[in-house]
């Protein structure tokens, strides 16, 4: 692995680990009544262009960590939608 590869990995776990908290949080408090949808529904659009960028240019990394990340951006949206 190359050190290019290993800095988009790390960046990407750093990146994407960021969101568990909030998801773990609306999960067990059931309201996401602080969270904004708009703010949240743009960050979707943003993480989905990054992984089409990710698979043109067939960066493994970048594929990866945006596909973590909008999973759990869309599970924070269907949780806000729930518990908004």
């Amino acid at each position: 692995m190359d050190l290019n590869n290993l800095i988009g990995i790390i960046a990407g776990i750093i990146t994407t680990s960021a969101l568990v908290p909030q998801a773990v949080r609306i999960y067990k408090t059931k309201s996401a009544r602080d969270i904004s949808l708009t703010m949240f529904v743009f960050f979707a659009i943003g993480i989905a262009l990054w992984l089409f960028y990710g698979i043109l240019i067939q960066a493994i990394p970048v594929i990866t960590a945006n596909s973590v990340s909008l999973l759990l951006i869309l599970l924070i949206i269907i949780m806000k939608l729930r518990y908004g």
